[in-house]
């Protein structure tokens, strides 16, 4: 077997610090996902994250503060606290076309849905994939520390992420984080070579708390005898 099913964490933070060394581009004005958009749709796969600001206080929550899609030399930082998140963005992440390698995509794009609904298409998990090379680990840390021998920095993840201006640390841990994935399934593919195909993860749009299902009007039946005193007041 190519890989190790598990490592400790010891054996991880004794490991070189992953890094994306390209073009790191922060999206948070509309003029700019055009050309953004534009640059991710000439690829047929991408990295994909999400990161969203932490809550330290019992039943407050935040929504996803910012998406990246990466390449394999620019990363994307497209600040969903700034900006919506538009068609022009819901089409690649709707696409069959472009695959988007991430790790728990499926709880990443139901945190996208609660901005808005949208079928998500062309997904690769790589906490599904791993485990066909026999890697039993799944947090993207651990994954990157087995498949490539680098560490991924998780410093931080809990900082602010809906900040006025991000810090070149976040902006750092953020593109690292979805470079590293399709890094990861590069280094998987290209060690061990499987010939099943990869398993593609597609999510329908969830049904909104304000679209409640239909009910037909029920009308109510009149009658011509008289109600007595407690049944008029039941009414």
């Amino acid at each position: 077997m190519a890989f190790q099913k598990t490592i400790d964490n010891d054996s991880v933070a004794a490991l070189d610090a992953a890094r994306f060394e390209g073009r790191i581009v922060v999206v948070d004005k509309a003029e700019q996902i055009e050309a953004a958009c534009e640059d991710l749709k000439r690829h047929t796969i991408i990295g994909f994250d999400t990161e969203t600001r932490p809550s330290f206080r019992a039943g407050v929550s935040y929504k996803v503060g910012l998406l990246q899609l990466s390449t394999p030399d620019t990363c994307y930082l497209f600040r969903l606290s700034h900006i919506r998140l538009d068609n022009r963005i819901l089409k690649i992440l709707g696409s069959s076309q472009i695959l988007k390698v991430g790790a728990d995509v499926t709880g990443d794009i139901r945190a996208l849905h609660a901005l808005r609904n949208f079928h998500a298409a062309g997904f690769v998990d790589l906490q599904v994939e791993a485990s066909r090379w026999g890697i039993e680990e799944k947090s993207l840390r651990k994954l990157s520390a087995i498949v490539l021998g680098k560490r991924v920095s998780k410093a931080q993840r809990l900082s602010n992420w809906e900040a006025e201006s991000l810090t070149q640390q976040q902006l750092e841990y953020a593109a690292t984080d979805a470079w590293v994935c399709i890094e990861i399934l590069s280094e998987l593919q290209r060690v061990e070579p499987k010939s099943e195909p990869l398993k593609i993860i597609s999510v329908m749009p969830t049904l909104q708390a304000s679209e409640p299902p239909h009910k037909p009007h029920r009308r109510r039946r009149h009658h011509r005898h008289t109600h007595s005193p407690k049944e008029q007041h039941k009414e």
